[in-house]
């Protein structure tokens, strides 16, 4: 029985037709000329009543217009219990269709936004595990601690005290971090773009990383007369979450590198941050900028992420876009981890400033 209806919905003769007009033209058409024949057939030579010819031509045209017209609607009987599942919150099956005309446009675009809510419910539950699991840890830790200060199990000595406020900064990054994607992902943040000298921007964010994470160096190769039309606050932005992501990788003894200069009119400004540590596979260099891909490390054959809360790069990849740049891994010689940033500028928006 299944078999049969299957094959049923799968007969859709009118499908090559790209219009729903000229189906329905054809349908008329069609009976019309049963109509005729059915009547002449039955009146002329089988001798019947008018009225008998009449009704046998109705009944005729009523059963091929229902086989002609099935393959016509099943979409749309398609999309109907699809909206019923998606209302009841069920997974929504794929409408089938091979139709060009404009249902089967509306039942390909109704697939497509059907996929897309889809993932976008995947990721929303994702979005809460990932919240509550990133939470759950410094807030775990935080009461722990407090609860020892309050019951004297230890003394509410300096470094107790630095490990509380660690803490708390910890749960203060992130929740700017989710701050940041929520107006990221409303469109609320919009570019100040002002003409800026590079290092102006970078090395206060050097200077903070390094207090941060004395264990790695920091070389900075940026021309001190380097200038660029961007956003000081977004760039600063991703030299921030760039090199604490390879400071934290590098280490203790390890090396990180900040470089920028400018190309071409199109590429204004390029800029690399470059560091000694694990490095990233090449099967993870796309997936390393989405979000809460944090992972313990490069032990046991894991991808080196971006640590932490998982967020850092994903934001940078954001403010880079906001500029109309992109943000890539790129091979670094040696080993060791290369993220290269070209954020557009044009001929006045890039220039040298004469150090007379």
């Amino acid at each position: 029985m299944n078999w049969l209806a299957a094959r049923w919905d799968r007969w859709r003769p009118l499908d090559p037709v790209p219009s729903i007009k000229m189906k329905f033209a054809l349908l008329v058409g069609l009976n019309l000329v049963l109509t005729a024949g059915v009547t002449y057939y039955a009146v002329v030579l089988l001798g019947w009543r008018i009225r008998y010819g009449m009704l046998a031509a109705a009944l005729i045209v009523l059963v091929v217009s229902q086989i002609v017209g099935h393959g016509m609607t099943l979409p749309l009987r398609q999309m109907t219990a699809a909206v019923r599942e998606l209302a009841a919150g069920r997974p929504v099956p794929a409408v089938q269709t091979n139709s060009r005309d404009e249902v089967g446009e509306l039942a390909r675009a109704f697939t497509a936004m059907a996929q897309e809510l889809a993932a976008a419910d995947q990721q929303r539950r994702q979005l809460l595990a990932d919240v509550g699991h990133e939470l759950r840890t410094p807030v775990a830790a935080l009461r722990a601690q407090v609860e020892n200060l309050v019951d004297g199990v230890r003394p509410a000595d300096g470094e107790a005290l630095n490990e509380v406020l660690a803490q708390v900064e910890r749960l203060g990054g992130l929740l700017t971090d989710f701050l940041s994607l929520a107006s990221a992902d409303g469109g609320a943040q919009k570019l100040n773009r002002q003409l800026v000298t590079v290092r102006s921007v970078i090395d206060p964010v050097v200077a903070e990383i390094a207090t941060v994470r004395p264990g790695a160096a920091i070389t900075v190769d940026v021309p001190p007369d380097l200038t660029a039309h961007v956003d000081p606050r977004r760039l600063a932005q991703v030299v921030n979450n760039l090199l604490d992501n390879a400071a934290r990788h590098a280490g203790d003894g390890g090396n990180v590198t900040v470089c920028a200069q400018a190309r071409t009119p199109s590429v204004g400004l390029v800029l690399e941050v470059t560091d000694d540590g694990p490095g990233i596979p090449p099967e993870a260099w796309q997936s390393v900028f989405d979000r809460f891909r944090s992972g313990a490390g490069p032990t046991a054959g894991e991808p080196r992420l971006d640590g932490g809360t998982g967020l850092g790069l994903a934001i940078a990849r954001w403010a880079v876009l906001l500029h109309g740049g992109t943000i890539a891994v790129v091979p670094a010689d040696g080993g060791g981890c290369r993220i290269r940033v070209e954020i557009p500028g044009a001929d006045q928006d890039l220039h040298r400033i004469s150090r007379s």
